[in-house]
């Protein structure tokens, strides 16, 4: 009788600790089963994030703005072995240097008038322009244009760059010519650029060859365009302008 009873003891005590081990076990499962769907969570959340992040940056990063510089074979760097000495390109490479977030595009090309800017114009405004540099009217003052033309010309460009996007910034780059073209011609053609930003309101450079025309050293066999250390220079007398404009 009493092994019967220490049998039945033993049986309640196996059924106690069964059931214990049961529900503990259903609490573990249920445990787990609630920290996957945690973490689950928290995987959807962050990979929602992580787009929109990078493409924030991403934004940010190819948001530049654009200088184009309209001319003629100064701007296009004739006679140099690599086109990046020409000013424009000196002037991009001092922009990567400070991270200002801007592109500059040479537009210059060789033997280019007035004339022949005003008739390329329309097809060079098809890109978005926030600056503006006009550096035109040598080639008009070495083949003896009529000064008038060559006024009429500089001011259509002028107008075409503001019809189409009235808030770029216009820099016009000032010329002089050698005395052999006579004095009232070159007096004369001098005057065109500072009249002309005065009444568009628009930024000047000056002179564009300062301390680079009429030095032997600076310029090339034909005496007229620079070498790569008168780009320099030139890069300069441009920046001295431009740098202001594109700060504020």
């Amino acid at each position: 009788m009493l092994k019967l009873k220490n049998k039945q003891l033993i049986l309640n005590m196996n059924n106690n600790v069964m059931k214990i081990f049961l529900k503990f076990c259903y609490f573990l499962l249920l445990a787990i089963i609630l920290s996957c769907g945690s973490d689950t969570n928290k995987k959807e959340k962050t990979t929602e994030k992580a787009p929109v992040e990078t493409e924030s940056n991403s934004k940010e990063n190819s948001v530049t703005k654009t200088i184009l510089i309209f001319g003629d074979s100064l701007t296009a760097g004739y006679g140099l072995d690599d086109v990046n000495n020409a000013f424009p390109g000196i002037i991009q490479t001092k922009i990567d240097s400070l991270s200002l977030g801007y592109t500059v595009i040479n537009s210059g090309v060789s033997g280019e008038t007035t004339a022949g800017g005003k008739s390329r114009i329309n097809w060079v405004l098809n890109q978005k322009i926030d600056v503006f540099i006009l550096e035109l009217a040598a080639n008009d003052g070495l083949r003896g244009v009529p000064l008038k033309e060559t006024r009429k010309n500089l001011q259509a460009i002028i107008d075409a760059v503001l019809e189409k996007n009235s808030a770029t910034k216009i820099i016009l780059a000032g010329m002089q010519l050698p005395p052999n073209m006579g004095q009232d011609y070159i007096t004369e053609f001098k005057t065109i650029f500072p009249e002309l930003a005065i009444k568009n309101e628009i930024y000047l450079i000056p002179f564009l060859l300062k301390d680079v025309g009429g030095i032997p050293e600076l310029n090339q066999a034909d005496g007229i365009h620079p070498t790569v250390e008168g780009q320099k220079i030139l890069a300069k007398n441009v920046w001295d302008v431009l740098e202001p404009i594109i700060n504020l």
